[in-house]
Order: structure tokens, then sequence, then C-alpha cells
């Protein structure tokens, strides 16, 4: 209906916002006499637009499918390089791109009121239809396709002598070049951290498999969460049924976007950008 429509605007919307202020704050946050005479981090950063525009256009391409940049996000904070690769992780639901954004918003929210229903001891619903086992299967399917290309090629790259001759940089940072490189792919960006040399065959044809089973994979299993779904008879709203028009099933979406995304790549970018922004 119109009502749960907005909810998941409004999540998006919470998203969106909270990835900018977090963005700026960290670009903006720096100290001594050349930070400061610029107002913050400059490097890499389009001069007409400033520190402020150069971070909400970060954050809004890699929220979305546009690839678009106007600055190097690999000139960014280590913090602000993490930023920008969290919000390809999550799926790029805020709001992600045409089509791709909403459905995969529908599989977070499906996911939502499914641990919602574990926290009451109820079968959940969501617009009038049961999530049982089969539902939640293709929906937990499609929640780790992505991640799992992501994080595979990464760690056989990184488990690769060759894969160091096409990093500009070592340590923490020349991570986040390859971990980036894949997440961009896998989620169908096509932005990247400047500095890796991925005219290789091996980031060649890795990368292109990783948009390819990217892109159609998860389309699988949402057609076939859909077709289980249309496959069944509305149901009657009931006391027990979780509003999922309401202010509070926003927050619990936003949480289970952040906590499932959290949960699978927080061990990664600790190796990388997290590593880089608390070193500096």
């Amino acid at each position: 209906s119109l009502k749960q429509g907005y909810a998941i605007l409004a999540t998006m919307v919470t998203i969106w916002v909270g990835f900018t202020a977090l963005m700026m704050w960290t670009e903006f946050a720096h100290h001594g006499p050349a930070f400061d005479i610029a107002g913050g981090a400059m490097e890499g950063k389009e001069t007409r637009f400033g520190i402020g525009g150069t971070s909400i256009f970060a954050v809004a391409t890699t929220l979305t499918s546009t690839g678009a940049v106007d600055g190097f996000h690999s000139s960014f904070t280590g913090f602000g390089g993490g930023i920008a690769m969290l919000g390809m992780q999550l799926g790029e639901i805020a709001p992600g791109g045409t089509g791709s954004g909403l459905y995969g918003m529908l599989i977070m929210a499906i996911i939502a009121v499914f641990i919602a229903g574990l926290m009451v001891g109820r079968t959940p619903e969501y617009l009038g239809k049961k999530i049982g086992t089969r539902e939640i299967k293709f929906a937990a399917c499609y929640i780790l396709v992505t991640p799992a290309l992501v994080l595979v090629f990464t760690a056989i790259a990184m488990a690769m002598p060759s894969t160091l001759t096409s990093m500009t940089n070592s340590g923490a940072h020349g991570f986040s070049e390859v971990l980036y490189a894949y997440t961009s792919g896998a989620n169908n960006n096509g932005s990247a951290f400047a500095g890796l040399n991925a005219n290789t065959p091996w980031f060649n044809t890795t990368i292109g498999l990783a948009m390819l089973l990217g892109r159609f994979v998860p389309m699988v299993f949402v057609l076939a969460l859909a077709g289980s779904l249309a496959e069944q008879n509305p149901i009657p709203e009931t006391a027990g049924t979780l509003r999922t028009n309401k202010p509070l099933f926003t927050g619990l979406l936003v949480g289970t976007v952040m906590i499932v995304a959290g949960l699978t790549y927080f061990p990664a970018l600790a190796l990388g950008p997290l590593a880089e922004g608390l070193a500096s």
C-alpha cells in the first residue's frame, strides 16, 4: 500500500542522510595549518564544489548505480573511502539503481519482518502474505550472492603475488583498492579507487564475472521469491500483525540493513578503510 511505500522511502532517506553526514564529518574533521587553510582534505576533490559538494556527490553515486564521480574516492580519508564502499555493499538500496534499489530494499523488509517474527514468536507477514521457510531461503540467497562474489574474489586476488604489481599503494589502502574494485563490479556501480591497475587478465576476467553474476543471479532469487508470494492467498491483518507503515518499522528496517551489511563486510572493512582511518 501507499503507507508501506512511505516507510520504505523513509528508510532510504534515513540511510542517505546518515551516510552524507558521516562523509562530510570525516572529510572536514582534520587538524593542522594546511587543513585549516583549505577547510579540510582537498586532495583529489573538485575545487569548484569543495569538500561538501564532493562528499554529497560521493555518497549519492555509491548509494546508487551511477558510477559517476567528481573527486577521487581513493584520495578521501580512510573512513571516507570506507563510507563510499559501504554504500555499495549495502546493495545500493538508498535509493539504488532503477528497479534494483526497490526490490533490494523489499528483500531487506522481508528479512526485517522475519526477525520481528522471531522476536514475538509468530509467523512473519508482509503485504498480506506469510513469510515462510521457502520465502526466507530465497531472501537469504539474495543477500549472500553479492558478498560472496566480492569477498571470495578479493581474498583470491590478495593471495596472488601478481596483485601487488597492480597496486599503487601498499598496506591497508592497497587492500582497499582491490576490495573497492570488486565491490563496485559486483554491485554494478562502475566507480573505482584510482591507483589500482585493473587492466590485467586476472582483474579483467574476475571483475567481469563479478559484474555478470552480481547482476543476474540476484534477479533469479527475486523472481523466485515473487513467484512464491504470488502463489499465496492474501491474509487479513490481525492484532498481532507487525505494522509495516510505522516509524518503528522504519527503524527496524534501517537496523536490519546496517547489521546485515556490517556483519558481512566488517572483517574486510576492518582490514582496509577502518585500519587506515584509525592509523591516520
